[in-house]
């Protein structure tokens, strides 16, 4: 009974370690395979990722173009200014009558000549006159010309003035010749007179 007893005892603890044995083989081998699946299911992941990622293709190089501007001036006509006929030209010779600087009196009327030549390429016409164009007046009027000058030809012009009143020291007038169209021409002509008590100055007709 009791050899029984023993005899059981061992066969139910050999039956308990091979069953122990199985069992841990089993998990082993279901471990094992766990594993492999995953590792096998992670490849085919990361090689399905790999046919589908898109080939990356660089952008090319720019290469820098340099743009050359040249800059281009504005071209401006100025207006043209209004001015005489070149072909109508007066020179000043001379004084003939009451030279820059003569002594006169309040009041006093003389006669201004000076002596001219036109040196233009055309004749001065009828209708030209003789105007004042600065200084005093000194009352006197335009003279017109009556008859053709031509070129190269001199003459006397003569203004009838009359001396300012009320006024001392040097009194000038100028005068210079225009077309009929009132365009001035020619070299400026003056007179020069002093009143009351004053020195005489060193002034001439400038051409």
């Amino acid at each position: 009974m009791k050899y029984r007893v023993i005899l059981i005892s061992l066969v139910v603890i050999v039956g308990a370690f091979l069953f122990s044995c199985s069992s841990n083989q089993a998990d082993s081998t279901t471990d094992l395979d766990a594993d492999a699946i995953r590792t096998q299911a992670v490849e085919t992941y990361a090689s399905s990722l790999t046919g589908l990622a898109p080939t990356f293709t660089p952008f090319p190089t720019l290469t820098p173009v340099r743009i050359s501007v040249t800059e281009t001036a504005l071209s401006t006509t100025p207006e043209p200014s209004p001015t005489s006929n070149p072909c109508f030209n007066l020179l000043y010779i001379s004084d003939v009558t009451i030279p820059d600087g003569t002594r006169l009196k309040p009041g006093e009327k003389f006669t201004k000549t000076w002596l001219v030549q036109n040196i233009g390429g055309c004749a001065w016409r009828p209708g030209f006159s003789f105007q004042h164009v600065g200084g005093d007046p000194m009352r006197g009027n335009p003279v017109t010309l009556t008859e053709a000058i031509p070129t190269g030809a001199k003459r006397e012009i003569s203004i009838e003035l009359v001396v300012p009143s009320g006024i001392n020291g040097v009194i000038e007038s100028a005068w210079q010749m225009a077309d009929e169209n009132g365009i001035f021409f020619g070299d400026t002509l003056f007179i020069q007179i002093l009143v009351g008590d004053v020195t005489t100055p060193a002034v001439t007709n400038t051409p």
